[in-house]
C-alpha cells in the first residue's frame, strides 16, 4: 500500500505541473544593481518579399543601435511580417518572409551583443492570416520566431527585472484570434476568457511579495480600441485596472493614422467615445484622507511601425518614475539618443505617482537623463525655459556629470517650479560628443507637482483611438437600418391606407422637407419593382449570407460571411459558432453607408428628375411656359428663366446622378475585386446578389428614368 501510495502521489504531481498550475512556476527574471532599468519596443516590422528593404534597414540601424542602448529588454508587438501580395489584396502567410525574419534577427542578436533571451516577439494579425490552427503547418510563427525557438509555447509571457528598490514586472500576451482568417475581416485582438484568467494570475503574482514596490508593463499588439470583448463580457481595460497596471505598450495602428495615439484610461471611464488623450484631469488637490484606495490608472501607447516610418521606442523605469521616448530612423541611424527620465513629461504622466501622501523630496532632487551614444560624450546641458512671457525665456542652464551607467544627473531647487500649469516649464537636454556632434531632445513640458497636460487628438487619432470600435459596431449597423427602413416603408403604408398622392405641384406649393421626401418616396413608389428591391436586398443583408470565400491560407474549407461573423461549413453543431466579429464590419460598413446608403440616395434622386421634367415636358407641350414659370415662381428673370429652363430641357441634373451612380458603381467594383482577391471568389458563383444587385438595380433605374412618360 505505501508504494502504491507513493505511485498516486507522483502521479498527482505530474499531473498537477502538466496542467501548468505549479506554484512554483519559473518565470524569467533580470537583476540590475542600480534602480534604473530600460528596454526596447520595435512593432509591425512588415518584412515582405515584396519591399527587401524593410528588412535590409531593419538589419542595418537596429543592431548597431541596440549595441549602443544595451537593454535589459526588446519586445517586438506583432505583424512581424506582411503576409500581403504585391498589390495587397491577398493576405495569407509567405515561409519566404518567415525565413527572412529568422535570419535578421539572429544577425540582430549578433551585431548586438545581446542574448536571445532577452527579446520577446508576439504575433500580431498579419502574421495570422489564414492559418486555421497554431501549430498546424501555416503556422510559422511557431517555427521560425524568438518566442518559438525558446519555446515560449503560452499565449502570456511574464518577464521581470529587479532592481535594488523595486521589481519592474512585463506581462506579453497574444491575444490574436483563435482561427487565422484572411484579411481584411482580420483586424481585431480577441482576448479570450481563458486568456484574460491567465493575464490576471500572472500580473498578481508579485503581489504577494509586498518587501519591494512592484511596477505592472503589459505589453501586445492591439490597442483597445481594437480589442473585443471575451465570450462572457469582460474586457483587457478592466483586468488592466483590477491589477495597477502603469501602462500597455502594443502597436498595429501605424504612424500613418497619428504619431500622437496615446490614451488615459481611468477606472470611472466607462465610454464608447472618448474625445482626447488625456481624459479627465487630474485632481492634484486630494489629501490623505479623501480616499484610502489607490487611484486606479494606467497609460496606453501604441507604438510606431516599422514598415515605413521606421520607428523604435526606449522606455526607462527610473526610481518608479516611467519614461519613454520615439525615435525616427527614416533619415538612418542615430548618433545619440537622449531621454529624460525626470522630471516626467506633463503630457504622459500618472496620477497615483504624485499623490501627496506617497510623495518623497528624495525622488525629486535631480535632473536626470539617459543619454546612449556611439561616441563617448563630452558634456550633457540641461536647460530649462519659462513660456508665460509669451517667447521662451531661459530660466536654468546647468551642467549634467554622469551618474551611473549611461545616467546623467545635476540637483536643482524642484520647489521653484511649482505652477499649476502643466505647460509653463519646458525642459530640453543637449548631448556634445568627442566629434563635437550635438544632440538636442524636444521641448518636453513637465509639473512637478504632478499636473497632466492636455493631450488632444486630431479626427483621425481620435477615429482610431476614442472609439471602441467593437461597442459601435451594432448601433452603427441598426442606426442604418433604423433610418432606410422607416423612411423607405411607413410613407408606403400611409398612402395606400389614405390614398394619398404627392405631386411636384405639391412640392413648389409646400416647399417642405416632409413634402419633399413624401414627394420623392410617392415617385419611387411609382417603379414599384425598384421599390420592392430595395426592400428585399436590406432584408437579404440581414438574413442571408453575404459570400461564401476561402478563409484559410491553401485547400481547406470554405466559410460564408454574414453581419455577425463568419461561419464555417465545416460546424456541424445545432449552434452556429460566427469567427471574426467584429472585424467583418471593414466589409459590412463600408458597403451599407458607402455604397448602399448612396445607392438609394441617388435612385431617389433620380424619379425626382424625370418627375421634374415630366412637369416641364408638359408645361411646354401644352404651349403654357409662362403661366407655368409664374404659377411654379421658378424665376422673376428672364436670364434665370432661360436657365432653369436650359436646365431642365437637356437635363444636366440627370447627366450628373449618372456620373455618380458611375462612381459608386465602380466603388462596389473595386470593393468586390478585393474581395475576390482575399478571398479566391468567383462573382457570379460566391457572391452573385452581393456583387450584381447594386449595379443591376441602378441600371434598371436609369432605365426606367431615361424618357418622360
Amino acid at each position: 500500500m505505501g508504494i502504491l501510495n507513493v505511485l498516486v502521489l507522483l502521479l498527482f504531481i505530474l499531473l498537477h505541473y502538466s496542467s501548468g498550475e505549479s506554484l512554483n512556476k519559473e518565470r524569467e527574471l533580470i537583476k540590475l544593481k542600480d534602480d534604473v532599468a530600460w528596454v526596447v519596443q520595435l512593432s509591425d516590422l512588415h518584412f515582405s518579399v515584396h519591399h527587401p528593404q524593410r528588412a535590409l534597414s531593419f538589419s542595418q540601424i537596429v543592431g548597431p543601435t541596440l549595441s549602443m542602448i544595451n537593454p535589459s529588454l526588446v519586445f517586438i508587438t506583432g505583424d512581424l511580417t506582411d503576409g500581403k501580395s504585391k498589390d495587397l489584396l491577398t493576405m495569407k502567410q509567405d515561409e519566404e518572409e518567415w525565413l527572412e525574419y529568422q535570419k535578421v534577427l539572429e544577425d540582430i542578436i549578433k551585431w548586438s551583443g545581446l542574448k536571445k533571451n532577452v527579446f520577446y516577439d508576439l504575433r500580431g494579425n498579419h502574421d495570422t492570416f489564414g492559418v486555421p490552427a497554431i501549430g498546424g503547418s501555416f503556422d510559422f510563427y511557431s517555427k521560425y520566431s524568438i518566442n518559438g525557438q525558446l519555446k515560449r509555447s503560452g499565449l502570456v509571457n511574464s518577464v521581470t527585472i529587479q532592481t535594488g528598490e523595486r521589481s519592474i514586472q512585463f506581462v506579453g500576451f497574444d491575444s490574436v484570434t483563435s482561427l487565422g482568417l484572411r484579411g481584411p475581416t482580420n483586424l481585431f485582438g480577441h482576448p479570450s476568457d481563458q486568456l484574460l484568467d491567465e493575464i490576471s494570475s500572472e500580473l498578481s503574482v508579485l503581489d504577494s511579495r509586498p518587501a519591494k514596490p512592484v511596477m505592472k508593463i503589459a505589453y501586445g499588439h492591439f490597442p483597445l480600441s481594437f480589442s473585443a470583448a471575451s465570450h462572457s463580457g469582460r474586457t483587457l481595460k478592466d483586468t488592466f485596472l483590477t491589477h495597477n497596471l502603469s501602462a500597455y505598450l502594443c502597436g498595429h495602428l501605424h504612424t500613418r493614422f497619428g504619431k500622437n495615439l496615446k490614451r488615459h484610461h481611468e477606472s470611472n471611464q466607462k465610454r464608447l467615445l472618448q474625445l482626447n488623450g488625456h481624459g479627465s484631469l487630474p485632481n492634484n488637490s486630494r489629501t490623505c484622507s479623501d480616499e484610502t484606495t489607490e487611484f486606479k490608472e494606467f497609460w496606453e501607447w501604441e507604438m510606431g511601425d516599422w514598415r515605413k516610418s521606421r520607428a523604435m521606442r526606449i522606455l526607462a523605469i527610473d526610481r518608479g518614475w516611467m519614461s519613454f521616448v520615439d525615435v525616427d530612423f527614416k533619415l538612418g541611424a542615430k548618433n545619440a539618443i537622449i531621454l529624460p527620465t525626470f522630471p516626467l513629461d506633463s503630457r504622459f504622466t500618472l496620477e497615483r505617482s504624485f499623490h501627496k501622501c506617497k510623495m518623497d523630496s528624495f525622488y525629486l532632487d535631480s535632473i536626470r537623463a539617459l543619454v546612449f551614444s556611439s561616441s563617448p560624450v563630452v558634456s550633457v546641458v540641461t536647460r530649462i525655459y519659462d513660456s508665460r512671457p509669451g517667447n521662451l525665456v531661459t530660466v536654468l542652464e546647468t551642467p549634467m556629470t554622469k551618474s551611473v551607467a549611461n545616467l546623467y544627473t545635476c540637483p536643482w531647487n524642484f520647489k521653484a517650479f511649482e505652477d499649476p500649469s502643466p505647460n509653463r516649464f519646458l525642459l530640453q537636454i543637449e548631448a556634445v560628443d568627442i566629434k563635437g556632434i550635438s544632440t538636442l531632445t524636444e521641448l518636453r513640458p513637465f509639473s512637478v507637482d504632478g499636473f497632466r497636460a492636455r493631450l488632444p487628438w486630431n479626427w483621425k487619432e481620435f477615429i482610431v483611438m476614442g472609439c471602441q470600435w467593437e461597442g459601435l459596431y451594432y448601433p452603427i449597423l441598426w442606426s442604418f437600418y433604423l433610418i432606410t427602413l422607416p423612411i423607405l416603408v411607413f410613407p408606403k403604408a400611409i398612402f395606400v391606407f389614405f390614398k394619398k398622392q404627392y405631386t411636384y405641384k405639391n412640392l413648389v406649393g409646400n416647399k417642405r422637407l416632409v413634402t419633399c421626401v413624401a414627394w420623392i418616396l410617392s415617385e419611387l413608389y411609382n417603379i414599384p419593382l425598384v421599390w420592392f428591391s430595395i426592400i428585399v436586398y436590406l432584408f437579404y443583408l440581414i438574413l442571408c449570407p453575404w459570400l461564401s470565400g476561402q478563409v484559410f491560407t491553401e485547400g481547406g474549407e470554405r466559410g460564408y460571411m454574414t453581419y455577425r461573423g463568419w461561419v464555417l461549413r465545416s460546424s456541424e453543431r445545432e449552434k452556429l459558432d460566427f469567427h471574426g466579429f467584429p472585424d467583418i464590419m471593414v466589409v459590412v460598413v463600408p458597403h451599407l453607408y458607402f455604397v448602399l446608403l448612396p445607392t438609394i440616395v441617388v435612385i431617389g434622386a433620380l424619379v425626382a428628375e424625370r418627375a421634374i421634367f415630366q412637369d416641364h415636358h408638359r408645361a411646354l407641350s401644352a404651349k403654357k411656359e409662362d403661366d407655368y414659370l409664374v404659377k411654379s415662381n421658378v424665376s422673376a428673370s428672364t436670364s434665370g428663366r432661360n436657365k432653369t429652363l436650359a436646365l431642365l430641357h437637356r437635363r444636366w441634373i440627370r447627366k450628373m446622378l449618372l456620373l455618380m451612380s458611375s462612381a459608386i458603381c465602380w466603388k462596389h467594383f473595386l470593393n468586390c475585386r478585393a474581395l475576390i482577391k482575399a478571398y479566391a471568389m468567383n462573382p457570379l458563383i460566391h457572391f452573385p446578389i452581393y456583387s450584381m444587385s447594386i449595379p443591376l438595380l441602378l441600371a434598371y433605374t436609369i432605365y426606367k428614368t431615361s424618357r418622360a412618360e
